[in-house]
């Protein structure tokens, strides 16, 4: 029987937006379709656009409607499947995981741009600007001061994984891949806890397979 649901989403070594809404997806046990558009090849942006109205991955379709940009569907998943707590049942700790989800989505531009993902990548030290010294200097408070209001609730952002924890996924990969030692950036050991978390997760060690196989 074919899935309800069909996933947009760009090739997973590079497109750190198109696995969020995946992770979210596989975290709720969502059964849905996946379509891959293989990033930076002749011909696909028109491919892209074809399935989303502004020519970016990931799109989410359900029947007719069409659902763009990672937090949108997110947000979208979180209301048409409310059983999987994708947002803490907890106001507050939802009110807090929104505003690090929106900080991540609007913001850290240098990191975003000097430090792009990339899955398979040998890990590696690189040179950073100030400017992303600033942007991981920010994640590691951010993280730390979350986790640390709590880290009773469990090992996740604000307690039980939740959208929050699918957009600071691909941070974390960055730093592994770069190198970044959170040490040198504010961190005494829970941002670096933290990180791990998040990359051990099934849900993630599956999209890892999937890029490694694209390799």
């Amino acid at each position: 029987m074919e899935a309800a649901l069909e996933l947009v989403i760009g090739t997973k070594r590079w497109s750190s937006w198109s696995m969020r809404p995946w992770l979210a997806l596989k975290h709720a046990g969502v059964a849905f379709d996946e379509r891959l558009i293989p990033l930076r090849e002749h011909g696909t942006t028109g491919t892209i656009a074809e399935h989303s109205p502004n020519g970016k991955v990931p799109a989410l379709k359900d029947g007719d409607l069409v659902v763009w940009d990672s937090l949108a569907i997110c947000e979208y998943l979180a209301e048409r499947y409310p059983e999987a707590h994708l947002w803490p049942q907890d106001a507050v700790a939802r009110a807090l995981a929104r505003s690090a989800c929106a900080e991540m989505h609007s913001g850290f531009a240098s990191l975003r741009g000097e430090a792009a993902m990339e899955l398979t990548k040998t890990p590696h030290e690189v040179t950073l600007s100030e400017a992303t010294h600033d942007d991981i200097r920010r994640i590691v408070a951010l993280w730390a001061d979350l986790r640390g209001r709590f880290k009773e609730q469990g090992e996740f952002l604000v307690g039980p994984w939740s959208i929050a924890d699918a957009f600071f996924t691909p941070v974390a990969t960055r730093f592994l891949t770069y190198g970044v030692q959170l040490a040198g950036f504010g961190d005494h050991g829970v941002a670096a806890m933290y990180a791990d978390s998040l990359l051990k997760t099934p849900e993630y060690l599956a999209w890892l397979k999937g890029a490694q196989e694209e390799a």
